[in-house]
């Protein structure tokens, strides 16, 4: 079962599949993955040097995956400024979130430029609180970024919050002015085309079934082979950008967590959101762990979603991140509780995604095995519609072996903390998840958590539950 984003876009652009790879091809850099951070790869690449044969290896169609099933949320890195600075001290975290911001209107000019009706609305986030233990979350950052003075948030008065998001749930919050919804899959079908009108060769429906990397030799010899189930692409550089599918190599599966996040979405109701007043394309997401994320649709819809779905076990991405959301019931409680008054809209499209989660909550990129020829980027860890445009540009620098600024960036070549091995990796986090929603449960109903599911979160690695535990 396709997302509610996805079937709109395939019926609306009338594009037949790009042809699957069959045969032997060569390219200078073979990109694995068609979502935004291999488009946008590919298409600076091209930018960069025109010259440069670029091949994207899909295995579904372009927009299949994570960047036809996430909120539309086009997000910054502010929040993270802390991490980053850890990483990279204070003048590099304000370069990559100051780049971040841009690369927000920057995808808002791409959409313009180039005829993209992808429902691009620049109309700020806010990061809310629905029950009082969330109160205030937001104001550490707030307050750190104030002493370098950075003011990308402000926080709004309970009252006003409320209203602008029609719902009396919200009982107080932080806004940030650059931030943007889009309908996601709209958007990779559009940089799909733009990409193909460059010049860059893409194979959809042709899924990787190896990576021959005996053969890559930096500075010299054949370079590595993609092999899919018809063909092969032999190529100088390979990028893998596949999200939480990355996890096949083993070099990547300690540094990630595969979760799932489920999304509803309602029959169209615009008569119904004016009356509650939420009337603009706001993004909306509250401080729980087990996150609830929400946003109108521009035909009148909200799409609901909720963190914390289905874990996967090692290497296995398999058929439960497919088809229906299982965790539905979720997210439409969450639905529910926040927009009351909506409580006879029907639920219409229900829909599941991997989310490839690090422990410092940053994505990271790097050579695999330590070869410059095979490169990667992988845990954005649930906000990668905006930083996908900066990782692009890390990715193409990173393939061409060029030496600036994105190549040098903190972001690549760190090592994030691993996450515990299987099958404590599973069994931990199982039991975590199970307790926060326990918390969450107790909080929203004004009540004290119970000592035994506070405990249990409380031991959990340090990344598991990034903000404070509330009792």
């Amino acid at each position: 079962m396709r997302s509610l984003w996805l079937q709109e876009a395939l019926a609306r652009d009338g594009e037949t599949d790009a042809a699957p790879l069959v045969g032997d091809e060569r390219a200078d850099v073979c990109v694995v993955g068609g979502g935004y951070v291999g488009l946008w790869t590919a298409l600076r690449i091209k930018e960069i040097d025109p010259s440069v044969d670029v091949a994207v290896v899909e295995g579904d169609v372009c927009g299949g995956g994570a960047s036809g099933r996430n909120g539309g949320f086009v997000l910054t890195w502010w929040p993270k400024f802390a991490s980053l600075a850890k990483l990279g001290g204070i003048d590099e975290a304000r370069r990559l979130c100051r780049a971040s911001a841009a690369g927000v209107e920057s995808i808002g000019a791409f959409c313009a430029d180039n005829g993209i009706d992808a429902g691009f609305h620049m109309d700020g986030y806010v990061w809310a609180a629905t029950n009082q233990s969330q109160m205030g979350d937001w104001r550490p950052m707030i307050d750190g970024l104030a002493r370098y003075g950075e003011q990308p948030f402000e926080e709004l008065p309970p009252r006003e919050i409320a209203a602008r998001t029609g719902s009396p749930v919200h009982v107080g919050g932080a806004f940030e002015r650059t931030a943007a919804i889009v309908q996601p899959a709209l958007l990779a079908r559009g940089i799909r085309r733009v990409a193909l009108e460059r010049g860059i060769r893409i194979f959809e429906r042709s899924p990787m079934t190896a990576l021959d990397r005996a053969d890559a030799a930096p500075g010299g010899g054949p370079g590595p082979l993609v092999r899919t189930a018809q063909g092969t692409v032999r190529a100088g550089r390979v990028v893998l950008a596949m999200n939480a599918w990355a996890v096949r190599f083993a070099e990547i599966r300690r540094r990630v967590l595969v979760i799932g996040s489920d999304v509803v979405a309602t029959a169209p109701v615009p008569d119904r959101l004016t009356e509650i007043g939420w009337t603009d394309g706001m993004s909306i997401a509250d401080s729980r762990y087990l996150v609830h994320y929400y946003r109108t649709t521009d035909d009148g819809r909200i799409a609901f979603g909720k963190g914390g779905g289905r874990l996967a076990i090692g290497g296995r991405v398999g058929a439960g991140f497919e088809g229906e959301a299982p965790y539905a019931a979720e997210a439409e409680k969450g639905l529910r509780r926040t927009y009351p008054m909506l409580d006879d809209v029907p639920v219409t499209h229900r829909w599941t995604g991997p989310i490839d989660r690090t422990r410092s909550g940053l994505p990271v990129f790097g050579s695999l095995g330590g070869s410059p020829d095979v490169v990667y980027g992988v845990g954005f860890s649930g906000n990668g519609v905006g930083p996908s445009f900066v990782a692009g540009r890390i990715l193409a620098s990173m393939a061409l072996g060029r030496s600036d600024e994105w190549s040098s960036c903190p972001l690549v070549e760190y090592r994030p903390a691993r996450w515990p091995p299987e099958p404590v990796r599973f069994v931990g986090g199982s039991l975590v998840k199970h307790a926060l929603l326990r918390i969450e449960r107790a909080q929203d109903a004004g009540d004290t958590p119970s000592p035994v599911a506070t405990g249990i979160v409380r031991l959990a690695p340090t990344g598991i539950v990034p903000m404070r535990v509330r009792t």
